[in-house]
């Protein structure tokens, strides 16, 4: 049985580009993907939960940073879509979305790298850097790589 993805609402999101002082960015290795998958935290917004709440939230659980550690700098205004590759619809988040519709945030770390603690209970990366913005985009999977460039373009003043 195929799934038609018209039929199916965008997940609501949020992504967080977190920089360091020299405008390099956060990236994660995924622990799930079997090829090296680096990507920026994000993740799902809990009913009731507003958006910056929730990025604040996926940072920590993502990273253990804590929003003492981190200044917001900004946010895009509107959301940013993507659509799940056919080998993927249907098969994550419950078959219930066809992608996810995400509103992003740059927050600048104020903290030590000692403070970012990636071995959790249930680990979103195995490894994590500071990368420059291109490079950023080039180490997404393929289907985001059009949201991470929205986002790049849109947060290009503070990026390194």
């Amino acid at each position: 049985m195929s799934v038609d993805p018209e039929t199916l609402p965008y997940r609501p999101c949020v992504g967080v580009v977190l920089i360091n002082d020299q405008g390099l960015i956060f990236a994660g290795q995924r622990v799930d993907n079997p090829m090296p998958a680096w990507q920026m935290p994000q993740g799902g917004i809990d009913e009731g939960e507003k958006p910056r709440a929730a990025a604040l939230r996926e940072l920590w659980e993502e990273t253990g940073v804590t929003e003492d550690l981190v200044e917001f700098v900004a946010k895009t205004h509107h959301w940013v879509t993507y659509d799940l590759p056919p080998e993927l619809l249907g098969k994550v988040w419950g078959g219930k979305y066809r992608g996810q519709r995400q509103k992003w945030f740059l927050f600048r770390f104020k903290g030590r790298d000692d403070q970012v603690q990636i071995a959790i209970e249930h680990p979103e990366f195995d490894k994590w850097r500071w990368i420059g913005a291109d490079e950023m985009v080039a180490s997404i999977v393929p289907f985001k790589r059009a949201v991470y460039e929205e986002v790049v373009r849109h947060f290009r003043a503070y990026l390194a």
